[in-house]
C-alpha cells in the first residue's frame, strides 16, 4: 500500500496530566484529502492503534487531546495553518507529540525546517506502508518517553509548590552542600528551626535522602527556564 499524488491534485495525506500507560496509543491525523485520512485511519487501526482524523489544523487545535503516548501525521499544506505553523504552535504549547510530516514532491527544503524544529520524520508520497508505519512505531515510543517525562516533572513542581519560601530556600541550601549550622547562620535561624525546614522538605518532596533531593533540585533547575516557576539559586 503506498500513498501517490494524483494528477492534477496532491494526495494531501493544562490540567494536571495523568499518562495512562495501559492506554492504546493515539495516532492523530491532520489532512484535508478525506481519501487520505480514512486510507490512513484504517491502516493505523489495523496496526493495533487508535486513529483520530482531523480536516484542518483549526479542528485538531481544538479537539482535547488524551494523555496517552501518541504522534501526529501531518500534511504539510492545509486549508487554514499550515504544518509548519501548526508544528510552531505545539511547540509554543509544548505539546507532548511527536510529529511526523508526509507531503508531495517539492517540498524538500521546508523538510529542513520541520526536521531541525524537532519533526521525528518527513515522507514524501508516495509513501510505503513500511517506512510509515516504522516512523509511527518510532515517534510513538519517543511520544512516551517525553509523556513520562513530562508526568515527571509535573509532579515534581507540585511538590515543590507544597514549600514555603523558608522551606525553598532551604532546599537550595541543603543541595548546594552547607550543613545545618551553616545554614543556620546563613538564614539567621536557629539550629532547631533549620532541622525543622529541613525535615519538612524531605517529607514534602519525598525524598529518601539528600542525593535524591539533589537530583530532584536539578531536574527543576533545568526546567525553571522554561516555567513560571522559580528556583532560589538557580539564577
Amino acid at each position: 500500500m503506498s500513498f501517490a499524488c494524483t494528477p492534477g491534485r496532491e494526495l494531501r495525506s493544562s490540567n494536571t496530566p495523568h499518562a495512562t500507560p495501559n492506554s492504546k496509543p493515539i495516532v492523530y491525523v491532520v489532512d484535508d484529502d478525506v481519501s487520505v485520512r480514512e486510507s490512513l485511519e484504517q491502516l493505523i487501526r489495523i496496526a493495533g492503534l487508535q486513529p483520530k482524523t482531523f480536516a484542518s489544523a483549526q479542528e485538531f487545535l481544538d479537539h482535547p487531546r488524551s494523555l496517552v503516548p501518541s504522534c501526529l501525521v501531518l500534511d504539510m499544506h492545509l486549508p487554514d495553518l499550515d504544518g509548519l505553523e501548526l508544528q510552531k504552535r505545539l511547540t509554543a504549547e509544548r505539546t507532548v507529540l511527536p510529529i511526523i510530516f508526509i507531503t508531495g514532491c517539492g517540498d524538500v527544503p521546508r523538510s529542513v525546517q520541520a526536521m531541525k524544529a524537532g519533526a521525528v520524520e518527513f515522507l514524501i508520497k508516495p509513501v510505503s506502508t513500511e517506512a510509515l508505519l516504522s516512523s509511527i512505531q518510532q515517534a510513538i515510543v519517543r511520544g512516551r518517553i517525553a509523556l513520562d517525562r513530562a508526568v515527571e516533572m509535573h509532579d515534581l513542581w507540585a511538590r515543590y509548590r507544597l514549600l514555603s519560601p523558608r522551606e525553598r530556600q532551604v532546599m537550595a541550601l541543603v543541595v548546594s552542600g552547607l550543613l545545618n549550622k551553616q545554614i543556620s547562620s546563613e538564614l539567621g535561624i536557629t539550629l532547631i528551626t533549620v532541622k525543622t525546614h529541613r525535615g519538612r522538605v524531605m517529607h514534602k518532596m519525598r525524598a529518601d535522602s539528600v542525593a535524591e533531593l539533589v537530583r530532584m533540585f536539578a531536574k527543576l533547575r533545568r526546567a525553571s527556564t522554561t516555567e513560571t516557576e522559580s528556583l532560589p539559586g538557580a539564577a
